[in-house]
């Protein structure tokens, strides 16, 4: 055993599934849960989730305590959260974001800073709640830690067990760093699912387009079916590495479209090619 006690702050897909995984490893007694739903805490506790539902005073208790939840509601939370918190509780977060993060836990932690330890898990899926969880999520997946030079040391080597013991390959990161590779890899292929998605839905024969399109735009549309509220806080979290990483898609996309304009056969099949070639490289490297 990793923890004596967890506490999620959201009891999702994300929040849920480190429960199951830690329950399944043996490295919790216990999991308690927090959240502003008691409907949805019913649900996590019916499924295993969560051992009990708490308040923000017994969450404070606990050995660890997850923040599973959109990353503009942060600080709100860890302000709850700080009056209550136990002498070496650790905190941590699961944000795809994680400057504005760090931000938010200093402003609201203050002399507790030191065991905040932020987190990010590269896995997840379009689905969301409690009913999505799964306890094989992590396992072979990354995990990024981000932290600080003040971030007491015990603290990000308990939260790498807890990570292991779920299945996940721990790395860290500078935070700057972190937000400008999601923006590309992550958040920008999220705004432009998005983005298609919604434009031929605004169309008014939009319906017909939607009935003809089928595996290519399904896979390429898949996270448009993400949770809005979440990405959402997740583009103005990481707002000025998202504009670098859309001007350069948008300078892309120009490319193309100059290319296909003057049917420059060439010229498309270069770009082709170095994406083709790209992708390949990185879809068959080991994880």
């Amino acid at each position: 055993m990793i923890v004596d006690t967890l506490a999620l702050v959201g009891t999702g897909l994300i929040g849920g599934s480190f429960a199951l995984a830690l329950k399944q490893a043996g490295a919790v007694r216990e999991v308690l849960g927090v959240g502003r739903s008691p409907a949805r805490l019913t649900v996590a506790r019916e499924l295993g989730l969560i051992d009990r539902a708490v308040g923000w005073d017994e969450a404070g208790q606990a050995d660890c305590i997850l923040l599973a939840l959109p990353v503009g509601e942060t600080e709100v939370t860890l302000r709850n959260l700080a009056p209550h918190l136990k002498a070496g509780a650790i905190v941590t977060d699961a944000g795809s974001t994680k400057a504005n993060v760090v931000e938010a836990a200093r402003a609201a932690l203050g002399g507790r800073f030191a065991d905040f330890v932020p987190g990010h898990p590269i896995a997840g899926s379009e689905q969301s709640g409690p009913g999505a969880a799964r306890a094989d999520l992590f396992r072979g997946k990354r995990v990024v830690l981000t932290p600080q030079t003040d971030t007491r040391a015990e603290a990000v080597a308990t939260m790498r067990m807890l990570w292991e013991a779920a299945g996940a390959q721990v790395e860290t990161l500078d935070a700057a760093l972190h937000d400008r590779i999601f923006a590309a890899v992550s958040h920008l292929p999220h705004l432009a699912a998005f983005a298609l998605v919604d434009e031929l839905a605004q169309r008014a024969d939009g319906d017909a387009f939607f009935r003809f399109a089928a595996s290519g735009f399904r896979d390429f549309t898949r996270i448009a079916g993400s949770s809005p509220e979440m990405w959402r806080d997740i583009a103005l979290a990481n707002r000025e590495a998202l504009l670098t990483e859309l001007d350069a898609y948008v300078t892309a996309l120009q490319a193309l479209r100059s290319a296909v304009s003057a049917e420059d056969a060439e010229a498309l099949l270069a770009i082709f090619s170095r994406a083709r070639e790209a992708r390949n490289h990185w879809a068959h490297k080991k994880p």
